[in-house]
């Protein structure tokens, strides 16, 4: 192996092992927020994962130490020991506090129009473009017309002064 061959995999093995030692990340949970119960307090982690902290914008309710991602946190627990599933604990926060506290939105009603717009918007400007390149190509060359006899004596005459 050559001398960048051999840096080369050193440095991949370094960052391989960088990145598998990462370390979790940070959870805002409180002690006094966990559920006695291990397997509700798992339901718990997992349903909170899918909620948006409606202060922090793109952190999950788990991970925010906000007022509000508290309060949720606690929501989610409560529901869960009166013996909501996990559909019930969802559907009670987003009727309460609308679609955008989940972090996956959904694509049924509404929300299909804003999932497809990217692609149609791509789709279109590319039509676009090959519709104007296409013109573009097919477009009369006004300015390239041969000089008439007077037009290139003239040239002629400047060119050889």
């Amino acid at each position: 192996m050559t001398v960048q061959k051999t840096w080369a995999f050193a440095l991949a093995l370094v960052l391989i092992g960088a990145v598998a030692t990462l370390p979790e990340p940070v959870l805002a949970v409180q002690p006094d927020e966990v559920l006695a119960d291990p397997a509700l307090e798992s339901r718990a982690r997992e349903l909170s994962k899918d909620l948006r902290c409606l202060v922090c914008r793109n952190e999950n309710i788990d991970e925010s130490n906000a007022d509000l991602a508290r309060d949720l946190r606690v929501l989610v627990r409560e529901r869960l020991v009166v013996g909501d599933s996990n559909d019930e604990v969802i559907d009670f926060v987003v009727e309460r506090y609308g679609e955008y506290v989940l972090l996956r939105p959904t694509t049924t009603g509404a929300n299909w129009m804003l999932w497809a717009a990217g692609p149609l918007m791509l789709l279109l400007a590319l039509g676009v473009a090959t519709g104007y390149m296409r013109g573009r190509g097919r477009a009369s060359t006004v300015g390239e017309q041969d000089l008439s006899r007077e037009e290139q004596a003239r040239l002629n005459k400047i060119l050889d002064e």
